[in-house]
């Protein structure tokens, strides 16, 4: 019988893609270059890079890459910097080189930037100066042969290179002491690479592009495999759900959501280049302020972001007042969008908040609204083109229409399994359907709506934050006992992380115990709550009811 959710296709948008349109990224990058040479492909600073100046930039990185440091197809880099011009011309270097990208958030501590290096055995990182001082105490203890340097200012013109990176360092005082001997400067590497042999792989769908680390529920970030075929279906699907809005080679999308960030890489920096567009590089959005300016200053037709980013917008001086007329689709993902700020926003911009559903493990996105919604509606929409999604009972037996039922996910853009562990790939993935633990219903017209997460996972601002995670870290302090971190309800975030805590010293207090946790979760991740109690619910034979925990703070 044929899904309930075709039916509610727009009449332009196919029910199939073909995820083997282009064999790798590497193809798809060739053939945006040879279609849109001289258009701007990024925008950073007010620099813009073409998608010619681009493909020289990555052709020599990746020569580099090969003859220099002598990596091979399938090793591994690890890119740590926001949103800079660099970052594309490393993502292309390596992809070109056969390598494998590993993402890293530059705001990591010590502890979970060691982690990702040692689990994924990446031999290379190419890192931003300003957080050198944090790959400094842990790089001896990593697989990392290489480390490449970047300034933040290192892609842009001469003058502004200058002033950038002095103002950076001296004035703002950006970039902490390091010391990393035989570190190779980035814009070193690319002129090494100029007089190097390039050889192009041999690089299929079956190549893995990406490990995308997400939480685990034990704690531990894993390592998403993702084919160049899983992200080659995505970047169709999504062409085909909300192409019919967008024209090639016409396209400008603000890139605020960082590109280390799967929802940003596919929506923005991949999708964006599949249609010829350019991509503004934000590399600071939480100043909402010179944001706000750069919207004057570029014209743009799409955006993307998470409802903290929407919320924020709306709430800062001058936005209402930014020229929304050539701006085609906003995409809302990450997190719930809530409805109070996708009515303000459609009021304001005159556009709608089109929210879409996705987890990394898919590369990201599973579901979105259908372009032709006239305005919120509270679901996630409809699945993608090629994607199947049913909800199934604790025995894996589908529910009816209208009864609460475990998302499960179908389609060519589901990863291949978690990095180097069967154990964790086998629990989500069953004959090609991962189970995702978020707990949905479906209309009769075949749209999902989130109602619940089956797991402990917990989403802040678009970031899965893990208890367990928060938790090892809690009990490092030898005047904690044992604790429970849940997800509280959070205007801002979306959620927000609570610890409830039984302590070993009455004299600790939340301050102390916040500073112990700044010290080693990424800012996102630290609690913003913290409850001393006397004991913990737990059931008969001893697990702390995190549950329990959870629904007295949202009756709160």
């Amino acid at each position: 019988m044929e899904p309930l959710w075709l039916n509610q296709y727009p009449k332009d948008v196919p029910h199939t893609i073909d995820p083997d349109h282009y064999d790798s990224l590497v193809t798809l990058l060739e053939q945006s270059v040879e279609r849109y040479g001289d258009r701007a492909a990024f925008s950073n600073m007010g620099e813009v890079l073409t998608y010619r100046q681009l493909e020289g930039l990555s052709r020599d990185f990746a020569a580099y890459l090969q003859q220099d440091l002598k990596l091979e197809a399938g090793d591994r880099i690890a890119l740590m910097m926001p949103n800079l011009l660099q970052y594309p011309v490393a993502l292309f270097g390596a992809l070109r080189a056969g390598l494998v990208v590993v993402n890293v958030n530059p705001l990591y501590t010590p502890r979970e930037l060691e982690h990702q290096l040692k689990d994924s055995g990446a031999k290379a990182i190419v890192i931003v100066s300003n957080f050198a001082h944090t790959l400094e105490q842990v790089v001896e203890h990593t697989p990392v042969e290489h480390v490449i340097l970047t300034t933040m200012g290192d892609q842009l013109s001469l003058p502004k290179r200058t002033l950038v990176n002095f103002v950076v360092k001296h004035i703002k005082k950006m970039v902490p002491k390091y010391d990393l001997p035989g570190a190779k400067p980035f814009r070193g590497a690319l002129a090494k690479g100029r007089h190097l042999q390039y050889v192009r792989p041999k690089v299929d769908g079956e190549a893995i592009a990406f490990l995308q680390y997400t939480g685990g529920t034990t704690g531990v970030a894993k390592g998403a495999v993702l084919t160049h075929r899983n992200m080659v279906a995505n970047l169709e699907q999504l062409c085909a759900y909300i192409g019919p809005l967008l024209n090639e080679g016409e396209e400008t999308v603000i890139t605020a959501l960082p590109l280390y960030h799967i929802f940003a890489l596919t929506a923005n920096c991949l999708l964006f280049m599949k249609l010829g567009g350019t991509n503004v590089l934000i590399t600071n959005p939480r100043d909402m302020p010179a944001f706000v300016k750069t919207l004057n200053a570029q014209p743009f037709t799409a955006l993307t972001g998470v409802n903290t980013l929407f919320n924020g917008l709306l709430n800062t001086d001058g936005f209402a007042e930014v020229d929304f007329s050539k701006l085609k689709v906003a995409l809302g993902g990450g997190m719930a969008v809530q409805r109070a700020v996708a009515e303000r926003w459609q009021e304001v911009t005159g556009s709608r908040l089109l929210e879409g559903y996705g987890l990394t493990e898919c590369a990201p996105v599973a579901s979105v609204a259908p372009y032709t919604s006239e305005g919120f509606d509270g679901t996630i929409g409809l699945p993608l083109p090629s994607t199947a999604m049913r909800l199934v009972d604790p025995f894996g037996e589908e529910v009816a229409i209208g009864e609460r039922g475990e998302l499960q996910v179908h389609g060519p853009q589901v990863m291949r399994g978690y990095w180097q562990r069967p154990d964790a790939s086998a629990e989500v993935l069953k004959d090609g359907w991962l189970s995702t633990g978020d707990i949905g219903v479906q209309d009769d017209k075949g749209y999902f709506t989130i109602v619940d997460r089956l797991k402990d996972m917990i989403l802040v601002s678009g970031f899965n934050v893990f208890p367990n995670e928060i938790e090892d870290v809690v009990v490092m302090h030898p005047g904690v006992t044992e604790v429970a971190a849940i997800g509280v309800p959070d205007d801002k975030s979306g959620e927000a992380v609570k610890i409830v805590v039984v302590r070993s010293d009455n004299s600790l207090d939340k301050d102390t115990l916040l500073s112990h946790c700044r010290e080693h979760l990424t800012n996102y991740k630290v609690p913003r709550f913290v409850e001393f109690r006397d004991e913990l619910p737990k059931t008969n034979v001893g697990k702390i009811l995190r549950r329990a925990l959870r629904d007295e703070g949202r009756a709160a």
